[in-house]
């Protein structure tokens, strides 16, 4: 079954930490994005791990989440205005909505950006459908609270 996103949706990525943050959903876009700064580069026996920290929230900067995650690849990646800037990619598990799946995710810098993360197509193909006037079809839906005349 495929399911429909909104241009912007609520995901987690509980392998970082991350419980909730507001992507924009970018068909425009190639691969997932995410807000990363004080990016970190550890060589261990294991492997190569990134370090990182992000801003989980939309104009906030005083809300911290501390990240690690192992080096999967670095890229050369142009953004919508056509610069060019290498990246780390990571594996990341993304939750959207009720679907779990891992997802190839770019770490830059997106402090001036409205959106900490972006959903790109390689992370939508053959899952999601995308209408563009909708936002936040996928949140889970919050449940009432139990009065006295329900118990």
């Amino acid at each position: 079954m495929t399911e429909t996103l909104g241009w912007r949706e609520w995901v987690s990525l509980p392998d970082l930490g991350i419980d909730k943050i507001k992507a924009k959903v970018d068909t425009g876009a190639r691969t997932s994005a995410l807000h990363a700064f004080d990016v970190q580069l550890e060589e261990t026996d294991a492997g190569k791990i990134v370090h990182f920290k992000i801003h989980p929230y939309q104009r906030d900067t005083d809300t911290v989440v501390e990240c690690q995650a192992p080096l999967l690849d670095e890229r050369e990646v142009r953004d919508s205005g056509g610069h060019s800037e290498m990246r780390y990619v990571i594996e990341a598990r993304i939750v959207i909505g009720s679907d779990t799946h891992t997802a190839e995710v770019t770490l830059t810098n997106r402090d001036s950006m409205g959106f900490r993360m972006l959903i790109g197509r390689t992370t939508m193909k053959g899952r999601y459908l995308v209408d563009p006037g909708k936002s936040y079809l996928l949140r889970k839906k919050k449940r009432k609270p139990a009065t006295a005349e329900q118990s």
